[in-house]
């Protein structure tokens, strides 16, 4: 089980990234716009760089729903490789038995 703190820090950014997505696709796409003049893309990337670091999203790190394992993670399930083969052996995934040859 990870630390319950780098967990919770884990979902805040979550939060933040959600709450400051619109804004920071905006302000994005002024800062790539080449039609626009220079001092107002200049004045844009500054909004940009005083939102909060935390809302982005790159910083979101993929970790486990169940024990919040932030390696082994798969990004479609969202749960870590051990907790996929702990529930398959419980056999509480539908189609998924144990493996041997």
């Amino acid at each position: 089980m990870a630390k319950l703190s780098a967990i919770n820090k884990n979902n805040k950014r979550i939060n933040l990234s959600n709450r400051f997505y619109n804004k920071r696709a905006k302000l994005k796409k002024i800062i790539m716009d080449k039609n626009i003049s220079l001092e107002e893309r200049f004045k844009a990337q500054q909004k940009l760089s005083k939102l909060p670091r935390n809302s982005a999203k790159i910083r979101v790190r993929n970790r486990c729903q169940i024990t919040g394992r932030p390696h082994g993670v798969y990004r479609k399930l969202k749960i870590s490789r051990i907790a996929l083969r702990q529930l398959g052996l419980e056999g509480k995934i539908p189609g998924m038995v144990k493996s041997s040859w």
